[in-house]
């Protein structure tokens, strides 16, 4: 216990009353007892009492009318039982005559104020409830009360027995109970009467009240005796009857219709609910008690007593308890004898206690409140359960048995009435949950267990649209569209753990300090009851009971590993909910017979039939069609639902839940690789959506956003099948495989459509064309889908992704054309012209690459669009290759087709450069189409040089466009970069300067006259000649053709020699033509490197030194280009020893010339003895020219002047 300063924090912040009502108080709001706390200090024994009024239906208080002495109450008032303003819409309920509380009272409550069950408040009861209970210890009547438990919180309920075993004799309804309770109770159980004196104090109370009531009745007449009789004889009966006790086996109409709604019977009809909390007990307190103004206090509480009786404790305990829960701080009471009012007389609340002859401590009533709730709350631990706590007339034994039990051992356990009232409560609270789910997911395994629960007690048949309603809840609350965040990764996968508390915790038996299972003088009384306490004493003990199962705050919510597990639940609550729907539509009969058990044949159509891709423009077309009149709301059910029903309603949601599901499911599949199991996920998920939109009246612009995401899914799919088709025969068996769970749900599919809206998006077929068509119809069906409301501009992000998809996909197809124009094209060999079959593929091609480039140029995606002009280029390339086929090889020139769709190829790879605008954009891809724009240009001039159109164009004008097309070639080949393509582009540069230096070398031996131009041929056959070999020498795998451009250099300074008149000229030129040949050593260091190694492999392994030497290494080519080498360094030496023989007999001696003149004859000696021995090998000739290179660069085998000439 606290201090006075504790007690005083006990009062609320202004506006506390407000929180938490659902009804707004009425007119007397501001006249009822403030919404505040009150601490009482009795004798030492203080107890902490707080009192928030949370709803009140009570008139304006009135200041209660004293009475004259010697007033007779046994004489009715002129406004007794009449009609009055001042009472409100209270009517008489206030003034005592409607006493007898109804069996379903704390139900009522709990629906008004579902935001303090299962949490803030530990009961709910009627105030008359309360009370009793507190009395035991001090009362030998007997106690008869239903406990059910929601969450942390108890209802509380008087449980008539009389009342029920009269009901029981007249409909046959509880005999169970009734034979349980003669057999281990009262084996002489009968009706007891009330006395004579009961309706005798009852009367006269009801008159005393109206007689209080300050105001002007008298104007009204006293009713006849015939009329008191009759209101007399109408009490009895509204006592007797009073308790509405639904019958068993109904379901209130109310509810068949909205879960929501509360049931017969169930209607809060308390003047006022008040939020009570008494110490550390929260309680939500039903009261009737008239409260009166005047006085020293704003409001009093108005008794009438028997002046011949004292009060006793009972009575004090009573009073002071309906004070307390009404926050009323004084009693007015007023002293009769035979019905003669005598006195009045004025008591404070706190002064109650102390009373002459009902003393009693508050202390002591607080630990009777403390122990009876610890007692409750550790054996009332089934949610769901109706116990009963029972004390017998004159006993001191407590027993609590389990009701719920009990009557499952009866042929139907469906006869407990509060099974209906309890599940309603479990679903209404677990929905109040629902609604702040988002709030804190906390409480999503709370939710749970309430809902299972629910579902647990409801008898399918009877109850299928709250169990509908309550598995789709169940199915809510996982998430989809989110990965799971467990609460506890620590918690095991339950799916079995109905009960939010465990078993242990149930069956335990108590520590003798709890009193449980103590022993008894009948064994067969224990092994029924729950828990007993053995005698009512021990409830005024402090904390004899002590709560040792804590009701926990929050359940475990089951713990999913995966999505799959995740998505299973759920449907298998989904299941579930339309099961119950279908079971409650009576138009089966009318269906066609379908056993969940089989599975539903799956049709294969033959290709030919279905048509290929124009059936499957056909269907394109049917849907889209359908998906228009969906905007119309035409509606479609083979089963009979009515629009609107909750039918309707509940399985448009469960269809649709379903669909998200196997749609989550589909694209984990999808992650996986499992592209058989992942198509038949999207198909469930598309048979789901079509069942949808036959039920739908009004689609909702987020459904079809689902759709379009589904089609866009399934276009993945069927494109990722398209590309893995070696895997075909496993994709096909998990396409096939059906869990029976999958065949109920599309059973109930079925009854409502034939779900084949989308079977043209989710065949598996073995055609790769079909697959790649499919899957760009998927996305065209997503993308009409998106144009279809404002979706596109809502959901920029997936009409993004849909057009890059829609665009990658067209490029599939496109590219899958090209390459069977290119196999057709290699095929056809008779043929000289090319096939109409050939220039359909091409036809085929350039459209879907044309429709590509749009839809990414549509969504500003310049690589993309790069990628598909670069292959659209790619295709004209191969258009003009089919056009070179065309002539006889001899005769063949370069054809204006071939030069039409090269030049074509080139806009296009331009194109592509100009989408991307830079290369910093994305560097790789600039790179790509930087090098087909050159290999456009190098193999549209090469053709043009080795075919040359002479007989459309002058030689002139070809050397001319070859030069140009080269030169471009050059310019998009990028030797500087380090890339991996480097080597590709040097080789490339070195082969177009090689080309280049032999067309002006050519032209330069063919051409006569015009010395200028001629001058200007020399110069850049030089020129080219010199940086082919610079780039042949950065090249370690090209020393043939490094060693065919040297060649042709010393050809060139060959033919330069022969125009040359003077000596000196000739020797210089010669001089030159040697240094060339000594610059070759490179080219045949890397010829002899290869050959070494070719010769080093083992000989086990011959099949590999081919595939390990350089593919430029062509032994044939090596062998040809030594014999020219060997004949030309021969001629060479030959030419040079003349000259310088015939030029050292003109001239004076001349050591220098002397020295290069026997180099050069000890070179000729030593190479013609060479090349006369046919029997060297490829390796010891070329060891040989190394050999003799070395002697030839030391031994000033080229002349000084040889450098003067610029090679």
């Amino acid at each position: 216990m606290g201090d006075s300063k504790e007690a005083g924090a006990e009062s609320p912040p202004t506006g506390a009353a407000a929180r938490g009502g659902l009804s707004l108080l009425s007119q007397g709001e501001s006249e009822e007892p403030s919404a505040q706390g009150s601490a009482l200090f009795l004798g030492g024994n203080e107890v902490k009492s707080r009192a928030v009024v949370k709803y009140s239906s009570a008139p304006p208080r009135t200041a209660f009318a004293r009475l004259e002495e010697k007033t007779d109450l046994k004489l009715p008032p002129a406004n007794w039982l009449r009609e009055s303003a001042k009472l409100g819409p209270a009517g008489t309920t206030i003034l005592g005559n409607s006493k007898k509380s109804k069996p379903f009272s704390s139900f009522g409550m709990a629906y008004d104020f579902i935001d303090s069950v299962g949490n803030d408040v530990d009961v709910v009861s009627d105030s008359e409830n309360i009370k009793k209970l507190l009395k035991i210890p001090y009362s030998k009547s007997h106690v008869s009360m239903a406990v059910h438990r929601i969450g942390r919180t108890l209802l509380l309920d008087e449980l008539d027995i009389q009342e029920l075993f009269m009901r029981s004799s007249q409909t046959g309804d509880w005999t169970w109970l009734k034979e349980f309770y003669q057999r281990l109770i009262d084996q002489k159980w009968q009706r007891k009467k009330k006395s004579k004196e009961h309706w005798y104090q009852k009367a006269i109370l009801s008159k005393f009240l109206y007689y209080s009531i300050n105001g002007d009745g008298a104007a009204q007449p006293v009713p006849s005796a015939a009329e008191q009789q009759e209101s007399s004889s109408s009490d009895q009966t509204n006592d007797s009857d009073g308790a509405s006790w639904p019958a068993p086996f109904e379901m209130p109409s109310s509810v068949s219709e909205d879960p929501s709604a509360s049931s017969q019977g169930l209607k809060n009809d308390f003047v006022r609910n008040i939020l009570w909390t008494f110490e550390d007990i929260h309680m939500l307190v039903g009261s009737n008690m008239p409260i009166f103004g005047g006085g020293r206090y704003p409001a009093v509480s108005l008794r009438l007593r028997d002046n011949n009786k004292p009060i006793n404790v009972l009575t004090g305990i009573d009073y002071w308890l309906d004070n307390l829960i009404c926050n009323v701080p004084e009693l007015v009471m007023c002293f009769h004898v035979n019905g003669i009012v005598q006195k009045y007389e004025m008591i404070k609340t706190e002064e109650i206690p102390n009373l002459e002859n009902s003393n009693f401590s508050t202390k002591v009533i607080k630990d009777i409140a403390q122990n009876i709730l610890s007692f409750l709350k550790s054996n009332c631990t089934k949610e769901g359960h109706t116990y009963w706590l029972f004390k017998a007339s004159g006993s001191d034994i407590v027993k609590l048995y389990d009701l719920t039990t009990l009557c499952e051992e009866t042929e139907d356990k469906y006869q407990n009435p509060f099974t209906m009232p309890v599940a309603i409560l479990l679903y209404k609270v677990a929905c109040n949950m629902m609604m702040k789910k988002n709030q804190n997911k906390k409480h999503y395994g709370t939710i749970r267990t309430l809902l299972l629960n629910c579902v647990k007690l409801l008898d399918k048949s009877r109850h299928p649209q709250i169990i509908a309603s309550a598995n789709y809840m169940l199915s809510e609350l996982f998430q989809l569209d989110e990965p799971k965040k467990e609460e506890s990764s620590e918690s095991p996968l339950n799916e079995n753990s109905d009960e939010s508390y465990s078993e242990e915790e149930e069956e335990m038996p108590d520590s003798d300090e709890n009193g449980s299972y103590s022993t008894s003088s009948d064994p067969s009384d224990d092994n029924k009851a729950v828990a007993i306490i053995k005698s009512v004493g021990e409830l005024s003990v402090p904390e004899k009971y002590k709560s040792i199962h804590q009701i926990r705050p929050s359940c475990t919510f089951p713990v999913c590993h995966d999505t799959e597990e995740r998505c299973r639940l759920v449907l298998s609550y989904v299941l579930e909910g339309l099961k119950s729907v279908d079971s409650s539509i009576k138009k089966e009969s009318d269906l066609p017979a379908a056993d969940p058990n089989t599975p539903i044949p799956l049709k294969y159509e033959d290709e030919s039939t279905r048509g290929g891709p124009e059936g499957l423009e056909k269907q394109m077309a049917l849907f889209l069609d359908k998906m228009g009149s969906l905007q119309k709301g035409n509606y479609s059910s083979q089963s009979g639902m009515i629009p609107g029903s909750w039918q309707h309603k509940m399985k448009l949601q469960l269809i649709l839940k379903s669909s998200k599901a196997y749609y989550v499911l589909s694209d984990a599949a999808m992650s996986l690789q499992k592209y058989g199991r992942a198509l038949r996920y999207i198909k469930l998920a598309l048979q789901s959506h079509d069942t949808y939109c036959c039920l739908c009246t009004n689609m909702l612009s987020e459904v079809l956003l689902f759709l379009s995401q589904y089609l866009t899914l399934c276009g993945d799919i069927q494109l990722m099948l398209a590309q893995n088709a070696n895997n075909r025969a496993a994709h096909l068996e998990e396409f096939n495989y059906q869990t029976k769970e999958d065949q109920e749900i599309l059973h109930s599919l079925h009854r409502e459509s034939s779900c084949q809206g989308f079977a043209w998006a989710t065949d598996l077929s073995t055609d790769l064309e079909s697959q790649l068509s499919v899957s760009c119809k998927c996305y065209e069906a997503a993308n009409e889908i998106l144009q279809f409301s404002d979706l596109k501009s809502q959901n920029p992000e997936h009409y993004v992704q849909v057009l890059k998809r829609m665009g990658n996909v067209r490029n599939e197809i496109g590219v899958f054309y090209m390459n069977q124009a290119a196999a057709l094209q290699s095929e056809r060999v008779v043929s000289k012209s090319v096939s109409t079959a050939e220039q359909q593929l091409w036809k085929k091609s350039f459209s879907c690459f044309e429709k590509g480039i749009h839809n990414f140029e549509s969504i500003d995606d310049a690589t993309n669009a790069a990628l598909l002009l670069c292959n659209t280029g790619r295709l004209m390339r191969i258009c003009a290759q089919a056009h070179c086929g065309a002539g006889d090889e001899f005769k063949r020139e370069f054809s204006p087709e071939e030069g039409l769709y090269y030049n074509k190829a080139v806009d296009y790879y331009l194109k592509a450069l100009r989408s991307l605008g830079t290369r910093d954009i994305h560097p790789a891809v600039w790179d790509s189409v930087n090098w087909e724009l050159s290999t456009t240009y190098f193999t549209m001039a090469t053709l043009q040089q080795d075919y040359a159109p002479l007989s459309r164009k002058a030689q002139e004008q070809i050397e001319k466009e070859v030069s140009e097309a080269m030169m471009k070639s050059l310019k998009y080949c990028d030797v500087d970069s380090a890339s991996a393509r480097q080597p590709l582009c040097q080789y490339r540069a070195a082969t177009i300067h090689h080309r280049l230096a032999s067309m002006y070398h050519s032209c330069l031996r063919n051409q006569v006259g015009d010395e200028h131009l001629r001058k200007q041929h020399r110069v850049l056959a030089d020129l080219h000649y010199s940086k082919a070999v610079k780039l042949f020498q950065l090249l370690k795998d090209a020393p043939c053709e490094l060693l065919r451009v040297q060649l042709e250099r010393v050809a060139f300074a060959e033919f330069q020699m022969t125009s040359q008149n003077s000596n000196v000229g000739k020797l210089k030129t010669l001089s030159g033509a040697l240094d060339i040949m000594v610059r070759t050593k490179h080219a045949f260091q890397l010829i002899r490197k290869e050959l070494v190694e070719e010769f080093d492999q083992p000989k086990s392994d011959e099949s590999t030194p081919a595939a390990d030497s350089s593919p430029s290494l062509n032994r044939e080519e090596v062998i040809k280009l030594l014999s020219i080498f060997e004949s030309r360094l021969s001629f060479l030496l030959l030419q040079s020893i003349k000259l310088l023989s015939s030029t050292k007999k003109k001239t004076s001696s001349n050591t220098e010339e002397d020295v290069v003149l026997k180099t050069n004859k000890q070179i000729y000696s030593q190479l013609l003895r060479a090349t006369a021995n046919k029997n060297a090998t490829l390796l010891e000739r070329i060891d040989v020219l190394i050999h003799l290179l070395d002697q030839l660069a030391r031994g000033g085998g080229v002349s000084s002047n040889a450098f003067s000439i610029g090679f």
